[in-house]
């Protein structure tokens, strides 16, 4: 079990970022959140899992390891694969994901492409008594938003865009979002609307 790696990061993609670790370049899966927290060329710690399946090797990374222990809590769930897990924690932040499933909030739940209304129920079912609501942590909301807007911008220079371009679509993004989330970020949602922008710029 590779539990965490340690490297400079060589580079970054959509779902994965390179990662140099005793000169082997390794190939770790991750979700957008994730990724924004990466910068290339400096050093970066993921908490990993690998999956192994007979024709595969495959190496998840996640910002902690809290989420690595989210993403194989999932994966107990029947129908529930890796993919599926790390879309999951594409497009629900760990607090998010972990307050639908204490609530039995499946409408939340439906949003991940991929679970429909019947997996979502044997998702809450399943997990519900095994993980924590976070409380909301409105005092907080603008450092935190400050934070993952950096991190953000920090994402789509190291998929090659210009720090300038970066920045002016990442806060016109959140300009947009305005007070909806309640000065919260969600940090996968703003990186696919920023590329999403620049796709169009």
């Amino acid at each position: 079990m590779i539990s965490s790696v340690r490297g400079q990061v060589l580079s970054i993609g959509l779902d994965h970022a390179v990662v140099e670790v005793g000169g082997i370049g390794l190939a770790v899966q991750a979700a957008p959140g994730t990724l924004a927290t990466l910068r290339r060329g400096e050093e970066a710690t993921l908490a990993t899992a690998l999956v192994v399946r007979e024709d595969s090797l495959t190496l998840f990374g996640f910002v902690d390891s809290d989420t690595r222990e989210l993403f194989g809590l999932l994966q107990t769930v029947n129908g529930v694969g890796p993919r599926l897990a790390l879309s999951i924690l594409a497009v629900l932040e760990p607090a998010a994901l972990c307050r639908a499933l204490a609530e039995g909030d499946t409408a939340v739940l439906k949003r991940v492409p991929g679970v429909g209304l019947k997996s979502a129920e044997r998702l809450v079912l399943e997990l519900r008594d095994k993980v924590t609501a976070s409380p909301s942590g409105d005092a907080a909301a603008p450092a935190t938003r400050s934070r993952e807007r950096d991190h953000v911008v920090e994402a789509l220079v190291g998929l090659g865009f210009a720090a300038k371009q970066a920045e002016q679509a990442v806060d016109a993004v959140l300009a947009e979002a305005g007070t909806a989330t309640n000065g919260a970020v969600d940090t996968a949602a703003a990186l696919r609307a920023a590329l999403a922008k620049l796709g169009r710029s």
